[in-house]
């Protein structure tokens, strides 16, 4: 496996590999020595497992780490919780932990690597404090609202500041779109269920949506909303991927503005390219708010830039004063 993605990464033309670990002790004494640019660090290691091994690497030589991944409830699980620990990124081998059909994404590796250079990894250390925001009773607005968050590299940590400071009496439906393939948006649904006062779940297709419940896109399906006799229920879509990603930001931020109208709240946070901005255009077309996050928090100042300088973003805000300004807005 460690061949495999030396022999990768040593076929592209402005990068190299400078050391070779087998096991996270190893990759500590290296990653010192050696000071790379970026790190890729397996899930599964013998001695010290990619958990401990990054928040070693973190703690004492912050660096930019690339989570490589197998496609398993366990292994998702892991890899949302480097996420929101201080990984970058993540990569998903295609077929099993030893397969040389990880040739298969060569190219994703390389294009994660490069984007990953532009990030300080100094960012990647703290997060800012929270509180949980509380509900006025008397000031909710009588119309039904609902919220739309897009999320891409960097979306974990920015979301572990959003949701679990949300009220359990918030009286919206969420809807979240966070670019991850299938497995992983299960797993990074029941982390942030475990650690908020909403119902977050993975979205269900046909399912009556409901206030105050987080309906995350299960990776590889577009979610959608529809009205059935007077019902608001969520459609999962599988049609062409949009702005080369399935779930979109844009589909999600469309479906909800063509039903929601003016009620309709976009959040758009950290992430790589422009997922969101045709969306949120919609948004602002039915008179609907959009939030973008400052890039004083974004791990990638990307999708959010690009809200802001089409002149669609009627707040910027960093990632922990966004509930505030949700509960305000509702």
């Amino acid at each position: 496996m460690r061949m495999v993605l030396k022999d990768i990464i040593d076929s592209q033309p402005d990068m190299q590999v400078v050391g070779i670990a087998k096991d996270g002790l190893e990759a500590l004494e290296i990653i010192r020595q050696k000071k790379p640019d970026v790190v890729t660090l397996d899930v599964e290691m013998p001695r010290m497992n990619g958990i401990e091994a990054l928040k070693n690497i973190m703690s004492k030589c912050p660096t930019r780490v690339i989570m490589v991944s197998s496609l398993t409830e366990e292994g998702a699980d892991i890899t949302i919780t480097a996420l929101s620990i201080g990984a970058v990124d993540f990569l998903t081998k295609p077929s099993g932990s030893t397969s040389l059909s990880f040739r298969e994404v060569a190219d994703v590796l390389a294009q994660k690597i490069r984007a990953s250079i532009s990030i300080d990894p100094t960012k990647l250390l703290s997060k800012p404090s929270f509180s949980k925001v509380t509900m006025n009773p008397k000031r909710v607005s009588a119309f039904e609202k609902a919220v739309v968050i897009g999320a891409s590299t960097g979306g974990p940590r920015s979301l572990d500041q959003i949701i679990p400071a949300l009220p359990k009496d918030f009286p919206a439906p969420v809807f979240l779109v966070q670019h991850m393939p299938p497995m992983f948006t299960k797993s990074l649904a029941m982390r942030l269920n475990s650690l908020s006062n909403l119902q977050v779940k993975e979205a269900e297709d046909s399912e009556v949506v409901k206030k105050g419940v987080v309906y995350v896109a299960p990776g590889d399906y577009h979610m959608g909303v529809k009205t059935e006799g007077g019902t608001v229920k969520i459609f999962l879509d599988q049609s062409e991927k949009i702005n080369n990603v399935r779930p979109a930001v844009d589909f999600t931020l469309m479906k909800v503005a063509e039903i929601y109208k003016n009620n309709t709240i976009g959040v758009i946070l950290t992430g790589m390219g422009r997922d969101g901005a045709k969306g949120a255009f919609k948004v602002k077309y039915y008179s609907g708010k959009i939030i973008a996050e400052d890039e004083s928090t974004c791990v990638v100042y990307g999708m959010p830039k690009a809200v802001v300088e089409e002149g669609y973003a009627d707040f910027v805000l960093p990632a922990h004063k966004i509930p505030e300004k949700l509960v305000e807005i509702i």
